[in-house]
């Protein structure tokens, strides 16, 4: 039997309720689909452990789970710690370093939820945010601080090689899709510089998938566009900034960010991949027992479909549209009663229960 080793990160706030639930439901599919296994090592990272030692993670964190076969990531982020700190300490001190550098994020209305939008049919895309560089990559400084010279910067990165490796994944994965149609999502008419290298990019791409139909879109009036007109849009690709604002936009208007998933990919599987759920640590509800369990299942399909576990992965996605259908199973952010443990419940009843 195949034993898959999972490093289990839950993080801060409602990550360990929800890390804890899915790993019930990761056990329940790998015995109800034979010839494989979990073995789990857990790693107590995150806010508390900053308190304790005054870093997010051990340095030696990133070899602790070099080898496993997949990450299974909860939350970063905690009230008494600033943000930049517990996002730079943990999820991107192992993002960035393990060349994670597409972050794939589905995102449908799932049956019984309901969309703000008045129609939301055809509603079901995937967006591809560049994981790795951008906005995002960490170059920049602060001088003379706390004087009236006081200057910080932020320089967006992009490389050639960078661009060049996401717009082919992107391009790649619009191509397995039934509708073979991508959305360029781009800026380039006020910064003229890294972004007209993205365009640039994107079209020399381009010819290498002529069986693909893409599209160039600004940002802002992307926004619009996913509000009125859900259904011209399947693939999308954007930059690490603007697709972090997209997908969580995204998110919502499929009924909530609770339900929303993540996959942190190395396509080239030279480090292992992470998997978490779009929302934060929602310190709000934490301990409460009410969080929503379902990015995180979710997040569990994408790692078994990572993993080449396709049976496992549809059975587990077709358990979760079976509970979701059912608005018992509705926590409060969908408008529902449901706890966290109802819904880990009625998914593995669901895992053992739906048909081939």
């Amino acid at each position: 039997m195949k034993t898959y080793r999972l490093a289990a990160i839950p993080g801060d706030g409602i990550g360990g309720e929800v890390v804890a639930a899915s790993l019930e439901v990761l056990h329940a599919i790998a015995a109800r689909v034979a010839g494989f296994r979990f073995e789990v090592d857990i790693f107590d990272w995150g806010g508390l452990y900053y308190k304790k030692h005054g870093l997010m993670m051990p340095e030696n964190g990133r070899d602790l789970i070099r080898h496993h076969d997949a990450i299974l990531f909860g939350s970063a982020g905690h009230p008494d710690i600033p943000d930049h700190v517990t996002l730079w300490g943990l999820r991107l001190a192992i993002c960035q370093p393990f060349d994670q550098y597409a972050n794939v994020r589905p995102t449908r209305v799932l049956p019984g939820v309901t969309s703000p939008l008045r129609d939301a049919l055809g509603l079901d895309w995937v967006i591809v945010r560049e994981n790795s560089e951008g906005e995002y990559a960490g170059v920049g400084g602060r001088v003379h601080r706390g004087s009236p010279l006081e200057a910080a910067t932020d320089v967006a990165m992009f490389t050639r090689q960078g661009v060049l490796r996401i717009m082919r994944f992107a391009f790649d994965l619009a191509r397995s899709r039934p509708r073979r149609q991508l959305t360029v999502v781009t800026k380039s008419n006020a910064q003229r510089h890294a972004m007209v290298m993205w365009d640039e990019i994107a079209a020399e791409v381009a010819r290498e998938f002529p069986e693909v139909v893409w599209d160039k879109m600004l940002v802002d009036a992307m926004t619009a566009r996913m509000v009125m007109h859900p259904s011209t849009l399947d693939t999308i690709v954007a930059t690490n900034l603007h697709a972090d604002i997209l997908s969580d936009l995204a998110a919502a208007l499929t009924g909530s960010l609770g339900i929303a998933p993540t996959a942190n990919l190395n396509p080239e599987r030279a480090f292992p991949s992470m998997f978490e759920p779009i929302h934060g640590s929602a310190f709000d509800i934490a301990g409460k027992g009410i969080a929503n369990p379902i990015g995180t299942f979710w997040s569990g399909v994408l790692l078994l479909e990572h993993l080449g576990e396709k049976a496992a992965a549809h059975r587990l996605m077709t358990a979760i549209e079976r509970v979701m259908a059912d608005r018992r199973w509705h926590t409060p952010d969908l408008g529902g009663t449901a706890r966290t443990a109802d819904v880990t419940a009625a998914v593995i009843d669901a895992i053992h229960g739906a048909n081939d």
